[in-house]
């Protein structure tokens, strides 16, 4: 049959028509890597951003947690749900936040990452697992500006500092031992940046650092940090001793100013001691006290390397040993309880059935005869013997076998069910029995 021309037309018109109808347009799915600044100063944060965006929506969430950068402290708050909008296309979200803090003057690379998305393609629901793997990013290191001292850099975007000694009194003895307490919490910034306290020596006075305490911050999108040092002080001279003011500076990124926390000098009078033998006695006790504390740091030093600190191991210690003491206890205690259990069973009147019960299913009619007296005798039934008892609570085909069984016939034939419907009526019968499923049970 031939088709005519306008059939032909309008044939393609319906195929085309299908084809557009049918076919749904490609889902979209990027990832973008962004940062705050290409070039930053040692210890200045970088903000690194990696924003995955998909034309849909997600079916799950995106968390691939800290990673660690070559040559910087890194730090990854949560994931933060956004949108960007491109005409009247809406595309859903979520970015990774990170800051880098550079702890060398050498270049850092924020390393390429491959994650693992879930999101349906375009007319679907149902959430189909991608990978996209980010494009690293390259990060210039500046050393820090001419005229800083390195030894005191910080930066951060405010500083607090709390002074505090363990005496208010500017009076002290020969020989006595003052502790003075320098907490600084910085803002923007990681513990392990903020420089150690460069104590000033002092005459006539011996100084015996302890060791200092570091605390990380960290909040939705911001970190803030602390560092807590003390220095001990031995007065060994009769007179006036000023300790000298300090300065602690930091360097605000944003702002690009220095800036500066003074504490004022404090001066105190040093009486008389009599006693001056127990200057000596304090000098070697504070000397051994330095000599642990600073083998306790290099012992946290090799863990530090290994990935935990002395201390992250004293606790993980105690909580293994804390574990398994409360394990054998209760081991112990379900032992005990199913051990006290058993030993009520096969003392109970359902062990002795259970015995019967079993010589009754291999048809052994010594056992069962064996069986049955014994049952019998923990049913204490004082009205009569077996036969007497079965007349009472058993049909006639059991009062039958009981007959037999007294009688000493060799061709019985038993019934179990007869024995558990005599036995159930005997219980029925009875009030305040131990019934099975109820031996004398001891809660662990």
């Amino acid at each position: 049959m031939q088709i005519s021309g306008k059939a032909k037309y309008g044939l393609m018109l319906l195929f085309c028509f299908s084809f557009v109808a049918n076919r749904s347009p490609a889902q979209k799915l990027w990832s973008q890597v962004r940062h705050n600044r290409a070039t930053t100063y040692v210890n200045q944060p970088v903000e690194v951003t990696i924003t995955v965006y998909t034309s849909t929506w997600f079916t799950s969430g995106l968390d691939p947690g800290n990673i660690k950068v070559n040559g910087a402290f890194t730090t990854y708050f949560r994931p933060v749900s956004t949108s960007y909008m491109d005409g009247n296309q809406n595309y859903a979200g979520i970015q990774l936040i990170y800051n880098v803090f550079p702890f060398d003057e050498k270049d850092v690379v924020f390393p390429s990452l491959t994650l693992e998305v879930e999101s349906p393609p375009e007319g679907d629901y149902k959430g189909v697992k991608r990978k996209l793997k980010t494009k690293e990013r390259i990060i210039k290191v500046s050393p820090i500006p001419p005229g800083f001292n390195k030894s005191d850099w910080l930066v951060a975007n405010g500083l607090t500092v709390h002074d505090q000694w363990n005496q208010s009194k500017l009076e002290v003895k020969v020989g006595s031992v003052l502790e003075r307490s320098i907490t600084r919490r910085a803002e923007g910034t990681v513990a392990e940046l903020i420089p150690p306290i460069n104590w000033d020596s002092v005459t006539h006075v011996g100084l015996y650092p302890t060791r200092s305490v570091v605390e990380n911050y960290k909040g939705k999108t911001s970190i803030s940090s602390s560092r807590t040092e003390s220095m001990r002080y031995l007065f060994e001279k009769e007179g006036k001793v000023t300790f000298p003011e300090m300065i602690f500076t930091w360097y605000h990124p944003t702002r690009k100013k220095l800036y500066k926390k003074t504490l004022k000098a404090v001066t105190y009078t040093v009486i008389p001691n009599p006693d001056l033998e127990m200057l000596a006695s304090v000098r070697d006790s504070l000397l051994v006290e330095k000599k642990l504390e600073e083998g306790l740091a290099n012992d946290e030093e090799v863990f530090a390397f290994l990935g935990m600190s002395w201390k992250q191991l004293v606790k993980i210690g105690v909580f293994t040993v804390f574990l398994f003491s409360i394990l054998i206890f209760l081991i112990k205690r379900i032992v005990h309880s199913l051990q006290a259990r058993r030993k009520a069973y096969i003392h109970s009147e359902d062990y002795y059935f259970d015995q019967l019960k079993n010589a009754l299913e291999q048809k052994d009619r010594s056992q069962i005869v064996k069986a049955a007296y014994r049952w019998f005798d923990e049913l204490e039934f004082e009205n009569g013997g077996f036969l007497d008892w079965a007349s009472i609570f058993g049909s006639t085909s059991f009062k039958n076998q009981i007959q037999d069984l007294e009688e000493e016939k060799l061709d019985i034939e038993f019934h179990l069910n007869d024995w558990k419907s005599a036995r159930k009526r005997y219980f029925g019968s009875l009030k305040n029995v131990v019934h099975r499923g109820s031996l004398n049970w001891i809660n662990p």
